[in-house]
């Protein structure tokens, strides 16, 4: 919800030709937990649609939490996964006789 009331704000900033809150500090706000606020902010309010390299880093954000979210339900499905992978991945597990 702060994400989306500051974006708000930048927007009501940005209309009254005011001073601006930094794009870093939005982008902040999306890293700790705000991106599903400032997406929301981005379709219904408009503000930050086109403005690049705001909406790549923000894509990027959203692709990094999503991924994190799979990964973490991952690693609750199958406990042993982790170390399974990593044994593979470090060429600590067999081949199948290879």
């Amino acid at each position: 919800m702060l994400a989306y009331a500051t974006m708000s704000f930048d927007k009501a900033m940005a209309k009254n030709g005011a001073q601006r809150i930094p794009e870093s500090t939005l982008l902040t706000l999306a890293i700790i937990g705000g991106s599903i606020g400032t997406v929301i902010a981005q379709k219904t309010i408009r503000h930050k649609t086109r403005k690049e390299p705001f909406r790549s880093s923000l894509a990027r954000i959203v692709l990094l939490q999503v991924l994190a979210v799979i990964a973490i339900e991952v690693g609750l499905l199958f406990p042993g996964l982790p170390e399974a992978l990593s044994q593979l991945l470090t060429f600590g597990g067999e081949f199948g006789g290879l």
